[in-house]
């Protein structure tokens, strides 16, 4: 991290742009290595030199690693690195596992490597604009908000894990129809709270649920005036509501 984007580095840019010239002109394909180690804030300007020094030739990237206080987490320190220099133009992400830097991965680090660099790939897809990636994102989003579990679990990146997951703590089959999940419970589901509100503006013909949420801001708005009225001079000022009114100030009513 320390050396990153120093001379010596983009004397090695410099050089594969100049290799790349002299390999396209007798017609062979060329793809350029960058950069392992490089801050965020430096990625930009590594980015840019690339396209600049090697007439835009498809650049892959090791990460790279946003910051190397983390052995054992570099898929993480890099993968950081990946979703951004993806989203600057980088053609190739190459991914890393857990064991970088320790050791030879195994399968299960293979694993957890290459779905960090497909989430870096997709986000970076995203960042660009693609219609593909903004759809799966769309459609994962809704099955979501509908509670549609199997849906769910089926777009998701790893199926197996998010199934595993949620069947820590629901496993009954019921719960794969459940409007809620073990987060919030079924009392503090937002989701299924804006289902609630929906169906309440239909139900009393408030027509746009945006109409429902004013007309109910407005009237909790006037109960709550209403109560602070009851309260008189210094204790108005700390009281702010009648849900926050001590005991003692009903006592001195």
């Amino acid at each position: 991290i320390y050396d990153a984007n120093d001379s010596a580095q983009f004397a090695e840019l410099l050089t594969q742009g100049e290799l790349t010239r002299r390999a396209w002109a007798k017609d062979v394909q060329v793809m350029n290595e960058g950069p392992g180690h490089i801050p965020m804030h430096k990625i930009p300007e590594n980015m840019e030199k690339q396209l600049e020094w090697c007439n835009e030739a498809p650049f892959y990237t090791l990460g790279p690693l946003t910051t190397d206080i983390a052995p054992g987490y570099d898929h993480i320190t890099s993968a950081i690195g990946a979703a951004n220099i993806g989203a600057l133009g980088t053609a190739l992400l190459c991914y890393v596992t857990p064991k970088e830097h320790l050791g030879l991965p195994n399968r299960d680090d293979v694993k957890t490597g290459v779905i960090s660099y497909k989430i870096s790939a997709h986000a970076a897809d995203l960042a660009k604009g693609h219609p593909y990636a903004q759809a799966w994102d769309d459609t994962l989003s809704k099955a979501r908000f509908e509670f549609r579990w199997l849906d769910q679990f089926a777009l998701s990146l790893d199926p197996v894990t998010a199934m595993s997951f949620h069947d820590e703590t629901l496993p009954s089959e019921g719960a794969k129809v459940a409007h809620f999940c073990s987060m919030c419970g079924p009392k503090f589901c937002s989701m299924k709270i804006t289902e609630d509100i929906r169906k309440y503006a239909d139900e009393h013909g408030y027509g746009t649920v945006e109409e429902a949420v004013i007309q109910g801001m407005n009237a909790m708005s006037a109960e709550f005036s209403a109560a602070r009225k009851t309260i008189s001079g210094e204790q108005h000022g700390e009281a702010g509501g009648e849900i926050y009114v001590p005991e003692s100030y009903t006592a001195r009513k």
